[in-house]
């Protein structure tokens, strides 16, 4: 009965967390799709929060994609946000 008592409420948890709060808490992968024609000039956090600039491609911009990786001090739980340019 524990046990599937501890399964529902980890189900619980990883569902009611936003993609930021996971990330940020629990370490794993996040995506962001910048709006077509958009280049990132910079990323960082604010509490549970992204917050990205970006800014209008010109013609000899290319779409990439980034990595915004946490690296943390015991090396356990660490996120990773993939950004992605579409041009």
């Amino acid at each position: 009965m524990r046990k599937i008592f501890l399964v529902i409420m980890m189900g619980v948890i990883a569902t009611s967390c936003t993609e930021n709060s996971r990330v940020k808490a629990w370490g794993g992968e996040g995506t962001i799709n910048l709006p077509k024609g958009r280049k990132l000039v910079n990323v960082t956090w604010k509490e549970t929060e992204v917050w990205y600039l970006t800014k209008p491609m010109d013609s000899n911009d290319v779409a990439e994609t980034y990595q915004f990786q946490e690296e943390s001090s015991w090396g356990l739980v660490e996120g990773t946000y993939n950004i992605v340019e579409t041009k």
